[in-house]
């Protein structure tokens, strides 16, 4: 017994800890990008949805962040996290608590022992105390377990940055999305009129017997496949707009517009190495945090084999009267310490440390799995930036060729070398590549954005500085 008394205290004095102290995994990423596109390092850290240079696209982000229904939510989480840390840390401190008692009895005169003649059978008794216990943190487990709320606090406040770079990048993309698909129901909408044009045109024509009936078709069809995109455009930009409506946490309806599509302004690459991905992304952030926890709580259930050692007192006032209650003969005190720890618990102990290094392996594993797929990401939109920049350009080049050809296929039908149908051709791969020309402007301009969002970076601070923010912090957990 003594030396195991003086083992407890030996280990109380060291401030012994047990379990694994954590160490960053050693990863093996690459030294460069796929891609070696000209970069701005400093952009990483500004509100770059400001280089598109739209006034309402500012707003609806600024929007977004401040009433979006899963930002809120990744708020409230990190305020649960909070008060968890809170009520972890205050392990470390005595409990302190106060009892007042008054009671009022009656004794049997027949009981055992009985009362003598004359006794007064009542009595009463008031008592009062402050109690204080204390579990001494002999092996760490208290501190284990806020190292594990710590790391959950921490993780829950990088799920928070998580959302808000997906929440802007969301809004940018869909806002680009929608303003492309309005430059494309212009196409279409300026298509049909020209082919309405040319359809009275050619109806005239046909009464007259200028033309066939097969041509007077023919311009009647190519009019209808114009009238046929119309509805599909318009649906989709419905569609549009209440995605965005949603993301701005408001009911679904139109969406104010800025600058065209094709007025938008080109935003200029962020820079950064692969390894500064471990500092910038808020998942990868997240997924260590998480392991950290994990790691926290095989000390946790390890502490499970060693004593607990809890120390306790009492210090009140106990009387018969209330008028010497607080009377220097009716004060009562008691202190206490107890040791007890297991002997045989039948694997029980040895199951809770297992779970708790398989949990820490599959936090492991997960985290070298967000760093791959932040990798992934990374290079798929550097990559995509500069191919849908260069698809973006041919398509460009291919409208100008496309459309001289339609001018000039016109112009030969109209003095008599050619037929309606190559005018038809020509029309018909015009409006084709038009379309097509915007989507893929559209999808260039996302890929950047998608670039912004792959390395995060400090931008996401500032960003977050415009959303809600969590009441309370880690360092302000313990506030009594």
């Amino acid at each position: 017994m003594k030396a195991l008394v003086t083992l407890c205290l030996a280990a109380l004095l060291a401030g012994c800890t047990v379990g694994p102290n954590y160490v960053r995994p050693t990863l093996d990423s690459p030294p460069a990008w796929r891609i070696d596109a000209t970069q701005a390092a400093d952009l990483a850290n500004t509100r770059w949805w400001q280089q598109f240079g739209d006034p309402e696209l500012n707003q609806l982000i600024d929007e977004a962040l401040r009433n979006n229904l899963d930002l809120l939510i990744a708020v409230a989480r990190v305020e649960q996290f909070i008060g968890q840390l809170q009520t972890t840390r205050s392990q470390f401190y005595p409990q302190i608590g106060y009892g007042v008692d008054a009671n009022r009895n009656r004794s049997s005169r027949v009981g055992v022992p009985a009362l003598g003649p004359g006794a007064d059978p009542y009595t009463t008794l008031y008592k009062g105390a402050l109690s204080a216990q204390w579990q001494v943190d002999l092996f760490g487990r208290v501190r284990r377990q806020s190292e594990a709320a710590q790391a959950q606090l921490y993780a829950s406040e990088q799920g928070r940055r998580a959302v808000v770079l997906s929440l802007t990048t969301s809004v940018a993309a869909s806002y680009i999305a929608l303003r492309g698909l309005d430059r494309q129901l212009e196409i279409a909408r300026a298509t049909a009129a020209n082919l309405a044009d040319t359809q009275r045109v050619f109806q005239l024509r046909f009464k007259g017997g200028v033309i066939s009936q097969v041509e007077l078709e023919q311009v009647n069809s190519q009019f209808e496949q114009a009238q046929a995109v119309i509805p599909g455009l318009e649906l989709q930009i419905s569609t549009q707009e209440n995605q965005i409506s949603t993301l701005l946490g408001r009911n679904p309806g139109p969406i104010a517009r800025g600058r065209g599509i094709e007025q938008v302004l080109p935003l200029a690459v962020p820079g950064g190495l692969p390894s500064t991905l471990l500092e910038r992304r808020p998942d990868i952030l997240q997924a260590e945090q998480d392991l950290i926890a994990a790691n926290a709580n095989i000390g946790v259930a390890q502490s499970l084999y060693f004593p607990d050692l809890t120390l306790s007192g009492v210090l009140g006032s106990t009387s018969a009267a209330l008028s010497n209650f607080l009377g220097g003969g009716s004060a009562a005190w008691a202190v206490a310490a107890g040791l007890a720890g297991p002997i045989f618990t039948f694997g029980s102990i040895e199951g809770q440390v297992k779970t708790a290094e398989a949990q820490q392996r599959e936090a492991l594993a997960r985290y070298q799995s967000v760093v791959l797929n932040a990798l992934r990401e990374t290079n798929d939109a550097l990559t995509g930036t500069v191919k849908k920049r260069d698809e973006a350009a041919a398509q460009m080049r291919r409208v100008v060729s496309l459309r001289e050809f339609a001018r000039l296929s016109t112009l030969r039908f109209n003095n008599g070398y050619a037929d309606y149908l190559e005018v038809l051709y020509a029309q018909n791969d015009l409006f084709a590549v038009e379309l097509a020309a915007v989507r893929t402007q559209v999808e260039a301009y996302t890929q950047i954005v998608n670039v912004y969002g792959a390395m995060g970076g400090g931008w996401v601070d500032e960003a977050a500085q415009l959303a809600p923010q969590p009441q309370g912090s880690a360092s302000g957990a313990v506030s009594r």
